[in-house]
């Protein structure tokens, strides 16, 4: 098996030929610092809103899309399961304009594939929610009766066991709900589709070039890199969970944990055996959930969210590859599908996940008023990237319209404990939730002290979860 930190989708998507460093002084009009999905769709809507607008993109890995983008799942999710966390937050018309919009996405992605001719494998089979123990049946409930409440009803259907097998027949799964909208990627190929077009409409993208402060100038903003700066009208920061380890206006409010993946060789006749052919993505229902989807050859990817959380954001390679949770997915995968015990396991990665006190998407105007920031997709972002890329367009063009006025525009988002503090508390939550839904799993009553660890994000007010 390959256990790398990058994974099977950057490798079959192949290596660009890097961009060089920047070398110089640049005036721009908009500066995206950050060159996966949040950066690459924001220069993208950019050039779509002002066409004649001169943007750079500044990379600090060796080329665009090598980090989180390039190797997560591939699930471009729409946002109804979240839909009761974002009424309770923003009311029903901002839970509203946010899903809507997420949704949008999704189908957008698909078309911009379709008329720029990347193949990204992008296919709409739609999100499968699952329930694997007793503990599980009925989560979606409640987004399922806030669906209906608010005239959506057609947005998630919930299934019986028979029907749940129809599309993917495991001995682990019990009853689920079906959201229809959702599809899967290729996010590699997705990435470096996307910064291919870019630089052919115009688009200056330098890699290899991280930014080692971004700070207020005269009528607008300055990026400074070791090799020159960046002065431009506005700035879009989109560099995910490293703000966390970053002194600056995210730091304290996101969490870096890690997720990982294997991937089995091809076994299509499996897959046709278990009636998983429609190209559904699925997860179950736990709070560290697991998540599988398949490839166009017929291969499952397999993976594990909600592990290690990083202290500070920093992640000293347990976050890209842990042999220990590897193999626990490889555990779970068996479990799941007990067809594919005594096949090969091709390929292992890890990478972190950016996560928000709200387990939302959060845009932040920075103090100056002229750079905007974006993270806290808590493993959701491919699709709603798209979205949140749009919303960051309209702020750096100074435009008002239905994206820039969407909720997940936030001044002030909920803040994270400090280290170590964080660190400590988060992990013996993890802990806690892990033991309750394993015991679960096993059809066992947890134990209390599981329990009560569990409840504490929700006494705190932080949301874990859909």
């Amino acid at each position: 098996m390959i256990h790398t930190a990058y994974g099977y989708w950057l490798d079959e998507a192949g290596t660009p030929e890097p961009a060089a460093p920047l070398g110089a002084d640049l005036e721009a009009d908009v500066v995206v610092i950050g060159g996966g999905f949040t950066g690459l769709w924001a220069a993208w809507h950019i050039t779509q809103l002002e066409p004649e607008a001169r943007v750079v993109l500044l990379e600090g890995d060796a080329y665009c899309g090598r980090g989180p983008s390039g190797r997560n799942g591939g699930f471009c999710n729409v946002m109804w399961f979240s839909l009761p966390n974002m009424r309770r937050r923003w009311g029903d018309a901002g839970a509203l304009a946010v899903a809507h919009a997420a949704e949008r996405a999704v189908g957008e992605i698909g078309e911009f594939c379709e008329a720029e001719g990347v193949d990204a494998w992008f296919r709409t089979g739609g999100y499968l929610q699952v329930s694997t123990a007793e503990a599980q049946d009925e989560v979606w409930g409640e987004a399922l009766a806030t669906c209906r409440e608010l005239g959506e009803g057609d947005a998630v259907q919930p299934l019986a066991p028979a029907e749940v097998a129809a599309r993917c027949a495991s001995p682990a799964f019990r009853a689920g709900a079906y959201y229809p909208a959702a599809a899967t990627v290729q996010p590699a190929r997705l990435a470096l589709g996307l910064r291919e077009r870019l630089v052919e409409r115009g688009v200056s993208i330098y890699e290899g070039t991280p930014v080692r402060e971004l700070r207020d100038a005269p009528d607008g903003v300055e990026a400074r890199t070791p090799g020159g700066t960046v002065r431009a009208r506005a700035a879009v920061l989109a560099i995910g969970g490293a703000a966390r380890a970053r002194r600056g206006p995210l730091h304290n409010r996101l969490t870096v944990t890690s997720s990982h993946i294997v991937m089995t060789e091809p076994v299509p006749e499996l897959l046709e055996e278990i009636g998983w052919t429609g190209g559904e993505c699925i997860t179950d229902c736990r709070t560290m959930l697991h998540y599988f989807r398949t490839t166009p050859d017929g291969r499952i990817v397999f993976g594990l969210g909600g592990g290690q959380i990083s202290m500070g954001g920093r992640l000293r390679g347990r976050v890209e590859v842990d042999p220990a949770v590897a193999a626990l997915a490889a555990e779970r995968l068996h479990a799941y599908f007990p067809g594919t015990e005594g096949r090969e396991l091709t390929h292992a990665w890890g990478g972190p996940i950016d996560v928000s006190p709200t387990h939302l998407p959060v845009v932040t105007p920075l103090p100056g008023g002229r750079a905007f920031a974006a993270a806290g997709y808590t493993g959701n972002g491919v699709g709603p990237s798209h979205m949140v890329g749009r919303t960051l367009a309209s702020l750096a063009l100074d435009r008002s319209d239905e994206y820039s006025s969407l909720p997940i525009v936030d001044p002030s988002p909920q803040r994270v404990p400090p280290e170590p503090f964080h660190w400590l508390g988060g992990t013996l939550i993890r802990a806690g939730i892990m033991s309750k839904e394993r015991a679960e799993g096993e059809g066992r009553r947890p134990h209390p002290i599981s329990s009560a660890l569990a409840k504490v994000p929700e006494l705190i007010g932080f949301h874990i979860g859909r």
